[in-house]
């Protein structure tokens, strides 16, 4: 009897495996001890979870071991969750991506705000100044890590952060800008009358019963959220991330979440649960550098269109994230870590080709 209450409830609030070839399995215990990652993995092919595993410490003063219910700091894959936010105002005909952006911000006080439209803030076209200065560990470490390191509050993100002036005209050159994305969270506050947070539990976490995710906070203890450490090279060994407030990357970065939980958002989007078919092609349609809506599209063209994927990246000192969707096969592989030793793309690659 015991023995049966012990398996029911190890089975709480995890997912149904599929069987899993061994092949898989040994090469993924390999790659992992090579590159020695932390983290959670998770595999769907064909609608099924086919490998749910973690390794390795999300702290590692306490010795704790990574479970499949770790929370990890998402980083970027938040501007995934902003985008369908914003498509659905596109679908509901409450938002013009052809607009510009004061249409929807009228007190906004940098050159842009009657020059770059929506669609170019999704898409990382917008000119504008970039807002991160940080280009390296070695630089965060002796600098600081830009305006991350002091508490701000959204309106004084977008107006000393998200404001600055034009360097390039407006749609001609892809810059990854964590400032466009700034934006767009004020735009949908602004026309939602809400804070992000709100918006973003309304419309896309309660929904979707996505429990163990949210935003993050120095005001904040969230349970189960993995330590994030990062390899110093002047020190050759693993440090506590650099102090930051995680609340400043807002709707650029500021998510936690769970694999499972990111199943479920990527799933949801889409089975067009959360936006229409015609919103999800603008999100999917690559740009200038590959990237469409808050996303990467890769091998779109030629002889390697049969492994078309999408591709979203997340990172932040020692956390470090990857969403890959391959998008004629069917196969997702979500992979979350709190270290950068490893590299999570070509983990992630060479999951695919083992699989193909």
């Amino acid at each position: 009897m015991k023995k049966l209450l012990y398996l029911l409830l190890l089975s709480i609030g995890s997912l149904p495996i599929q069987a899993q070839p061994k092949k898989l399995q040994s090469f993924i215990n390999g790659y992992v001890a090579k590159h020695q990652f932390d983290g959670t993995i998770l595999i769907q092919e064909n609608g099924k979870v086919s490998y749910h595993k973690s390794y390795g410490l999300v702290n590692r003063e306490f010795a704790l071991p990574a479970t499949n219910d770790t929370r990890y700091k998402i980083c970027s894959i938040t501007k995934s969750f902003t985008a369908v936010l914003i498509l659905q105002l596109y679908d509901a005909g409450k938002i013009d991506l052809n607009a510009k952006m004061k249409t929807y911000l009228p007190n906004y006080k940098g050159e842009a705000g009657d020059k770059v439209s929506i669609h170019q803030l999704l898409n990382h076209t917008s000119g504008m100044s970039n807002t991160d200065t940080i280009k390296s560990f070695e630089n965060a470490i002796k600098y600081g890590v830009s305006f991350y390191q002091k508490p701000y509050t959204t309106d004084q993100l977008l107006d000393n952060f998200a404001s600055y002036p034009l360097v390039n005209n407006p749609g001609e050159k892809f810059d990854y800008n964590n400032g466009d994305y700034i934006i767009l969270g004020k735009i949908l506050e602004g026309i939602y009358k809400k804070p992000y947070e709100e918006i973003l539990n309304e419309r896309l976490l309660k929904p979707l019963g996505m429990a163990n995710s949210g935003m993050l906070s120095q005001a904040k203890l969230v349970k189960r959220l993995a330590n994030t450490y990062m390899m110093r090279k002047d020190v050759g060994h693993l440090v506590p991330d650099l102090p930051v407030y995680m609340e400043n990357w807002y709707a650029a970065g500021g998510m936690y979440s769970t694999t499972a939980d990111l199943l479920k958002f990527w799933n949801a989007v889409y089975d067009l649960k959360l936006i229409s078919k015609r919103a999800l092609d603008l999100m999917l349609t690559p740009g200038l550098g590959e990237y469409g809506y808050s996303v990467w599209i890769s091998d779109s063209k030629g002889k390697n269109n049969k492994y078309k994927r999408m591709e979203r990246f997340g990172s932040i000192m020692g956390a470090n994230d990857i969403v890959v969707r391959y998008l004629n096969k069917d196969l997702t592989i979500i992979i979350l870590s709190n270290t950068n030793l490893t590299d999570l793309g070509d983990f992630a690659y060479s999951i695919g080709k083992e699989i193909f």
